[in-house]
């Protein structure tokens, strides 16, 4: 029996906490090289990392961040793909004390500017290809360090150059409360909020995963989701350090590739969206790759199919599937799935993990009765105590320790927890979180739209696609010269995939509120009609 005390973090929050557990992400790495350094930790191609490997690259990276000026606090960007230097200098960030702030590399270069001068960043390292996508040193003069991985660009240093010996590291003392990472999220405004992850939250939500899917020493998860994602750096990265199990690197899903490498290197947890799953169940090769070793199978961040389930329980007999609900601010977890109750409890998302709580509240600020649908509210040692330098962000969504989800949901009397829609306009395109605002404020800037609007549209594969109803100053303005305007400006995943332009001015309330219901049905009569069609 896990023992579980109660505990002050953040100051003022009294929290449920694990008794045993690492002091922080660097003592998780530190433990699984004591325990075993010829132990596998990475994948990568044809590369095997050892532990012990891993260790000494981390040592001589910290070590070189420490010597050119980087210190406990300071902000170190990290716009890589899913490779092993990623890993490296996140683990190294936190030996050093630095924060590491993860970039997705689809994002494009105003969104990147945003996060580099937000988090106040005083290095970066990038891919190489996406020189061409990071601002230029005259409009972040405190980004004082640049460093390239994977080829040469104009005013960065290689990534060699923190791989050479240095002098011994000082041991950085770290609080459990310090940061470790700042995630940055989309926002409702149009503008993202840095996430703080801190050692304590991640360290917690490790060992829930731990715990909760029955991982161990030998486990090897394959990293096809973004890295730079709370699922992919916590759920996958870091828990397979804290139960000295192997990465499997993957740069980009692709079905195919992804069921080769589960076999080729006996792949036992995988943590994906449904769409990977479908997509997967849909490769004609699925029944010819040997996929005994899979046994956990964790999803969460969009609804995953009844008969998808059934399906992958069919092919899969021996894999247990584990639902889960989170979120950035929840440094992943608030829900998993029991084992072996995914197909009895498969409209919900499991149970509150250990060490987090949940509460359904009404509009008035009131707990609902147990079974009645409401917002969920999530507070726990893996909720994150707030936002980088974002008072008012905290303070509309945080209320005394709960994080206010925007998520409609609903507990039953056996604890299983529901999350019926979204409160939040959100589009959830294949696990990735588009909010509409976000891209609304993009078009609003093309000088041929005079107003736009931005709905989910249902799609059988990514769950969702991005809908954009667009009336037009002129008719000479093409979808084309649209498209490319948002993909200069959005992650490709945020660009509309359909446009739809009205002849008549969008619809709204009398407030001059647009009116997306309306929008939703004209989506779902169109749809309709193509399927009648078919």
């Amino acid at each position: 029996m896990v023992e579980i005390r109660q505990e002050v973090h953040y100051r003022s929050r009294l929290l449920p906490s694990f008794a045993e557990r690492p002091a922080n992400v660097d003592a998780m790495l530190r433990d699984a090289i004591a325990a075993d350094p010829f132990n596998l930790a990475v994948v990568e191609g044809e590369r095997r990392i050892t532990y012990g490997e891993m260790g000494s690259v981390v040592d001589r990276v910290a070590g070189n961040l420490a010597q050119i000026g980087v210190r406990r606090g300071d902000r170190v960007a990290v716009i890589l793909g899913n490779r092993a230097a990623f890993i490296e200098i996140c683990l190294a960030c936190a030996r050093v004390g630095a924060i590491s702030v993860p970039i997705n590399i689809r994002q494009r270069k105003p969104e990147n500017d945003y996060v580099l001068a937000h988090s106040g960043a005083v290095a970066v390292v990038y891919e190489a290809d996406i020189h061409d996508q990071i601002p230029e040193p005259a409009s972040l003069p405190d980004l004082r360090y640049r460093f390239v991985v994977g080829g040469n660009a104009p005013g960065a240093d290689p990534y060699g150059a923190l791989l050479g010996r240095c002098s011994a590291l000082e041991p950085v003392p770290l609080a459990e409360d310090d940061p470790f990472c700042i995630l940055y999220t989309s926002g409702t405004t149009g503008r993202p909020k840095g996430a703080i992850l801190t050692h304590y939250g991640v360290v917690h939500s490790c060992l829930n995963f731990q715990y909760c899917m029955g991982l161990g020493v030998g486990d090897r998860a394959i990293l096809a989701v973004p890295a730079s994602h709370v699922t992919g750096l916590v759920a996958i990265i870091l828990s397979m350090i804290q139960v000295r199990g192997a990465v499997v690197t993957m740069p980009a899903f692709k079905a195919h590739d992804y069921l080769e490498l589960v076999a080729a290197e006996r792949v036992t947890y995988t943590v994906a969206v449904p769409a990977m799953y479908n997509l997967c169940l849909l490769d004609p090769d699925f029944d010819r790759h040997d996929l005994s070793s899979w046994r956990i199978g964790g999803y969460g961040g969009a609804p995953m199919p009844q008969a998808t389930i059934e399906r992958l329980s069919r092919k899969l007999p021996d894999m247990m599937l584990f639902n889960a609900y989170g979120a950035t601010e929840t440094t992943s977890p608030a829900t998993i799935m029991p084992p072996g109750q995914g197909v009895a409890h498969g409209d919900t998302v499991g149970k509150v993990v250990p060490c987090c709580d949940i509460r359904v509240m009404d509009e008035d600020g009131r707990e609902a009765p147990p079974g009645t649908a409401g917002e969920l509210w999530i507070a726990g040692a893996n909720v994150v105590p707030g936002y980088w330098q974002n008072p008012d962000a905290d303070a509309a969504n945080f209320v005394h320790g709960y994080w206010r989800s925007g998520d409609i949901g609903s507990i039953d009397p056996d604890g299983f927890v529901r999350v019926f829609d979204r409160k939040k306009d959100m589009i959830n395109r294949a696990g990735y979180k588009v909010y509409s605002a976000e891209v609304e404020n993009v078009l609003s800037h093309h000088p041929g739209v005079l107003e736009a609007a931005v709905v989910g549209r249902p799609d059988e594969v990514l769950g969702e696609r991005v809908q954009a109803f667009i009336v037009r100053r002129d008719d000479h303005v093409s979808e084309s010269d649209i498209r490319g305007f948002c993909a200069d400006r959005l992650s490709d995943y945020k660009v509309p995939d359909r446009f739809t332009f009205l002849a008549d001015p969008l619809p709204r309330n009398a407030n001059g509120k647009i009116l997306k219901p309306a929008l939703r049905k004209l989506v779902e009569a169109e749809l309709g009609e193509y399927t009648a069609k078919t």
